[in-house]
């Protein structure tokens, strides 16, 4: 099937139930206006004539500049050097094994000791961990310059204090990809404060090239 047709049939069937904000065409809700063919036509005709284009880096970028994200941080130690970043590619691969991925960029000054590290240890922050967030965000940083911050596990593994969940992985593969690589890991140990459950939880999130914080009054009804 054409990328036209394609979008023509999906057009057609959603046209009744497309909502206010998604995309150009209007709702279907109580005495509003039915979504006409023309303006159905014209929307699909834009979306085909923009796949055609070769994507740019900046246009990428733009695109998940709209898509928010978890934050989370990862340290490691290797070859006696510390290392932590901020990241918010983080993700759950399976529960069973527990897995998780994160990427890391070539051109972060912690890449090296991260993919080295036969460990790692992922901070899965909120509002109240926004400064740490912001410190493994920061390039030329020293991470470690308060001590009353961070300690070491019994494995060597740094770590922060203060973050709701932290997890205790090791490294079970690591995928190059583009200017960046993948790091899949093994979760062994979680430390969980139980917050996340709570009506105290504040989740951080990356979104639009600066950080969010949620709350229960963020929770869209349906």
């Amino acid at each position: 099937m054409n990328a036209t047709k394609f979008l023509a049939e999906g057009h057609t069937a959603r046209a009744a139930r497309i909502r206010p904000g998604c995309g150009s065409a209007t709702a279907l809700n109580g005495d509003a206006s039915m979504v006409t063919a023309t303006s159905v036509d014209r929307e699909r005709s834009a979306i085909v004539e923009q796949t055609a284009q070769a994507v740019s880096a900046d246009q990428f970028k733009s695109a998940f500049r709209n898509h928010p994200a978890g934050v989370a941080v990862v340290s490691a130690s290797a070859g006696g050097v510390n290392a932590a970043l901020t990241v918010s590619s983080l993700s759950s691969l399976s529960a069973e094994p527990p897995l998780l991925v994160f990427s890391v960029s070539d051109i972060s000054s912690s890449t090296p000791v991260v993919l080295a590290a036969e460990t790692v240890v992922v901070h899965m922050l909120d509002a109240g961990c926004a400064w740490l967030a912001k410190l493994g965000a920061e390039r030329g940083a020293d991470r470690f310059r308060d001590a009353e911050q961070w300690d070491v596990l019994p494995g060597g593994e740094p770590f922060f204090v203060g973050a709701p969940v932290i997890v205790r992985a090791r490294m079970v593969d690591r995928v190059r990809a583009g200017s960046s690589t993948l790091c899949i890991v093994e979760a062994v140990e979680i430390v969980d404060r139980g917050e996340a459950e709570s009506d105290a939880a504040r989740p951080l999130v990356y979104h639009n090239r600066t950080w969010h914080e949620l709350s229960p009054a963020s929770t869209l009804a349906f």
